[in-house]
This record gives structure tokens, C-alpha cells and sequence, in this order.
């Protein structure tokens, strides 16, 4: 079985569709979503179904990495799941080490991805299984918990934080409504705003937040227009390796709650990532660096998203439920090759699943060849004059935020929101809480308005039932212990 992988029918397309995954995600705009989307057509043309599945697999992956490479360098999150990268990773790469942050990405991103994998081999049907349990009550209480995280990702103080959450909730309201399907704020349509009717798609809002607010904050200070203040550094595989030892902790626990959150249908790699970088925070000996260059602010998020990667599958194969978008699209592919996921999967013959098992396995190490040749390529685009690094960030994003629907409409929502996000920046305000409030607002008030029709309008399971009374115990212990250990800290003298 293994043999037949390292053929050049398979390796071949394996190795070019990650370097398309690096391409595409390294491209504000262009998600992982969208490349795996991209990649499945051209798979079906593949005479061995495991390239076309190694293709689909190994783009997913590197997609994920990827999209650290803008977000340290440029603070324009390639994919969504990088959107925990641009804070720890950029104020790096503003002190010259952003060459040192990116192999920190591209190091753990394989071992987060190999944890994953790992997992999703010895644990699938029993943290699958744990999946299922959860009802529409136990989802609302995870959403809320991930909301809850603002106060823990936040620079400064702890309102500005949770203002700006409920500011990306409020934003994830407008459009039609999430249950009845009705619209939330008529008079919207009868503006004549008819695609605002839709919503506000993610990836645009992302890259005017981070993006074009980016582009305006350079022009306004009195920078150099010759180059770039953030240049291209050496990527130092020692200095690498040590900070992975010194962190090991925070790189073990990230990539297994990456894994377990990726294993919960819609929770998605970015939710992951956010999720372990409050958790690293919270347990640092030393929170206040988070934000100014941390490693364990760049270890974190990137163990958990590629982890996530993996633990989206565990659902997907085992009882056939994406654990999201990407594992959608693959779940379609793998219907094209007569691959039927579910528990009758994993009766009798077994190669057809660890044949996937595998390709997900060795993916991760082929990420490092991969991933670390995207660096060096995206590195050129920083010798560039500042004014032409700046000019092609304001085309790169015009172009993602079109290509998502192909609408203009998307071009103005990005451009709208770059000078919402100059704005509140201005003001303190973080925009981290808000993306994970826009994130999250949705399926918060979705679960827990489908979870009380089906109980009738009865509040009692939301409260009795043992998992959330456990997620219920654990955001208590979160939200009360905050003070304890800020009081802890001061008093400490690694503080």
C-alpha cells in the first residue's frame, strides 16, 4: 500500500497541488475552501484515485500553512484560520525575525498536522462518537465559550475587547435570518441594498480589516516609500528547533485541542486557532508579551489550525458529517470515487482508509519542502519599494474579495470595512474579537434558537443536560479565574 503512493502517477500531482495549496493560500482571499474546490475537477482526471485523493489532501494542508505567510509579513491573513497569526507573528516580523517566525509556522504546522493525523488514527470513532452527542444546546455553550476567549486575546483592556466581539456579532446579523429565512432589516431593500440582503461574506470583511486598515495606517505614518520596514529575514531551522523545545507544552496541547475542536462539526481551524491561542495565553507565565512578539503566540494557533485540519476528518469519515467546509467538498470527491463515508466504511477491508490515513500522514512531511519554498519565494516580494509592496496588497485583496462571488458589491464591503477597521484602531479597539464575534455570532443564535423550537421553548436542557453543564462549569472557571491569576501574576517574579 505504501509503495503504491511514491509512484511519480501519484507523487507528482501530490507535490504540484500543495504548491497550489502554498500559492493559494498565501493570497488574501483566496481560502483553503476555494482551493480544495479548485483542485477537486482536475483530481477526477487522475487514473489512480489515490493522486486525485493526495491531491485534495495535501492542497487542504498547505493552504492552512500558507496563510501565515501574509499575516506575519503583511498582517493580511491568507486564509481565516491565520487571522491568530497577524498578532504575534507581524510584531516579529517588525523586529526583523519574521524569517524566524515563519519556520516556528512551517515546524509546527507539521507536527500540529502529525498530532492530528495521529489522532484521527488511534481515536477516530470514540471522539466521533462524543460529536454526536452534542445537540443544538451543547453547540450554543461551545460558541459562547469561544466568545468568551475575546477577553483572553485581547491587548489592553479586557471591554475594549468585549466591545468589539459583540461589534462582530452585530455585524453577523445583518442579512436574512438565520432560522425563518425573513429579513432582518427590511428597509435595507427598500435602499435598494438588495445584496446586503445576503450578509456580509467573511473573507471580504477579513481583508479590509486587516488589509486595506493595513495600507491606511502606513500612508498616514511617515514611513520610508524606498522599501519595505518589514523585510524578508533568514529562517533559522536551529533557532527554530529550540523555541519548539522550550514550548513543547504549548505545542502538545495546542495541536490535541485543535484536534478535538476540528472534531466538532462547524467549529472549522480558525476557531481552533483562536481557541489555543487564548488558552496559551492564559497560561503563560507571562500573558503580557502576548501580542508583542510572543513565541507561544505564534506556536499556539498554528499547532491547533492544521490540527484541526485533520480533526475535521475524524466526523467526515466515520459518520459521514463534514466537520467543515473543506471535508464537504472532499465528502463530495470522495462519492465521485465510489468512497461512501460512514461506519460501513470501516467494516472489512480496511486499505481504502488507511490508504487516506496515509497520504495524511505523509503530507505533513512533505509540507516542509513545500512550505519552506513558499518562504523563500514570498520573501522576493519584500525587497520590493514599499509603495509597490503596498499598491500590490490593495490589488491582491481587490482581487480576493472578487473572486469570492465575483461580485463588486464584495470590493466595496472590503473597502468599507478597511476604514471601519482604521477607525476602531485608532480608538484601541482590537479587531481580533471582532472576527471571532463574527465567526461565532451566527452559530451562537442559530443553535440556540433551533435547540428551543425542538424543546418547545423548555430552557431546562440547556442547563441539565451533562455536557453542557460541563461547558457551562468550564467558561465559569475561565471567566472567575481571571482575576485570581492576573493577582497571581503581579505577585509573581517571572511577571
Amino acid at each position: 500500500m505504501l509503495a503504491d503512493l511514491f509512484t511519480p502517477a501519484v507523487l507528482i500531482p501530490w507535490l504540484v497541488a500543495m504548491a497550489f495549496g502554498v500559492f493559494v493560500g498565501a493570497t488574501p482571499g483566496l481560502t483553503a475552501t476555494m482551493a480544495v474546490a479548485l483542485i477537486v475537477p482536475i483530481s477526477f482526471h487522475m487514473s489512480d484515485p489515490n493522486a486525485g485523493l493526495a491531491m485534495i489532501i495535501g492542497v487542504s494542508f498547505t493552504a492552512i500553512f500558507a496563510g501565515d505567510i501574509p499575516a506575519t509579513y503583511l498582517r493580511i491573513p491568507g486564509t481565516p484560520a491565520s487571522a491568530a497569526a497577524t498578532l504575534d507573528g507581524h510584531e516579529l516580523a517588525k523586529q526583523g525575525r519574521g524569517g524566524f517566525a515563519l519556520m516556528l509556522d512551517l515546524l509546527c504546522s507539521c507536527i500540529g498536522g502529525l498530532v492530528g493525523v495521529g489522532l484521527l488514527m488511534l481515536v477516530a470513532s470514540p471522539l466521533a462518537s462524543f460529536a454526536l452527542l452534542f445537540s443544538d444546546f451543547e453547540y450554543f455553550w461551545l460558541g459562547v465559550l469561544g466568545l468568551s476567549m475575546s477577553a483572553f486575546v485581547t491587548q489592553g483592556s479586557t471591554a475594549r475587547g468585549l466591545i468589539a466581539a459583540m461589534l462582530g456579532v452585530l455585524i453577523g446579523t445583518v442579512g436574512m435570518d438565520v432560522v425563518t429565512g425573513s429579513p432582518r432589516y427590511p428597509m435595507l431593500e427598500e435602499f435598494g441594498s438588495v445584496e446586503l440582503m445576503r450578509g456580509f461574506s467573511f473573507i471580504p470583511v477579513m481583508i479590509g480589516l486587516f488589509g486595506i486598515a493595513e495600507v491606511l495606517r502606513n500612508v498616514e505614518t511617515d514611513v520610508s516609500w524606498s522599501a519595505s520596514s518589514v523585510e524578508a529575514s533568514a529562517t533559522p531551522l536551529t533557532e527554530s528547533l529550540v523555541a519548539m523545545w522550550r514550548h513543547k507544552f504549548t505545542m502538545l496541547v495546542s495541536a490535541i485541542s485543535g484536534t478535538i475542536i476540528g472534531a466538532l462539526p462547524g467549529a472549522g481551524a480558525d476557531v481552533a486557532a483562536w481557541g489555543a491561542y487564548g488558552l496559551a495565553k492564559k497560561t503563560s507565565r507571562q500573558p503580557d508579551t502576548f501580542g508583542k512578539g510572543a513565541i507561544g503566540g505564534v506556536i499556539a494557533p498554528t499547532s491547533a489550525n492544521n490540527a484541526a485540519v485533520a480533526g475535521a476528518w475524524i466526523p467526515a469519515l466515520v459518520f459521514g458529517v463534514p466537520g467543515d467546509a473543506v471535508t464537504a467538498i472532499v465528502l463530495g470527491a470522495m462519492l465521485m470515487y465510489d468512497i461512501t463515508p460512514g461506519p460501513e466504511l470501516f467494516k472489512g477491508d480496511m486499505t481504502q482508509v488507511r490508504g487516506i490515513f496515509w497520504i495524511a500522514f505523509f503530507t505533513q512531511f512533505l509540507l516542509l519542502p513545500a512550505g519552506y519554498l513558499g518562504l523563500k519565494v514570498f520573501g522576493t516580494v519584500l525587497r520590493l519599494p514599499r509603495r509597490f509592496v503596498l499598491a500590490a496588497v490593495v490589488v491582491f485583496s481587490v482581487v480576493g474579495a472578487y473572486a469570492l462571488n465575483n461580485s463588486l458589491f464584495d470590493v466595496y464591503v472590503m473597502l468599507a470595512f478597511g476604514l471601519v477597521g482604521y477607525f476602531l484602531e485608532s480608538k484601541r479597539i482590537p479587531l481580533a474579537p471582532l472576527i471571532l464575534g463574527l465567526i461565532l455570532g451566527e452559530l451562537v443564535e442559530r443553535k440556540l434558537r433551533t435547540g428551543l423550537i425542538s424543546s418547545g421553548g423548555d430552557f431546562t436542557p440547556m442547563f441539565t443536560r451533562p455536557i453542557c453543564v460541563g461547558l457551562i462549569l468550564v467558561l465559569a472557571a475561565m471567566l472567575t479565574s481571571g482575576p485570581l491569576l492576573k493577582a497571581i501574576r503581579l505577585r509573581s517574579p517571572a511577571s
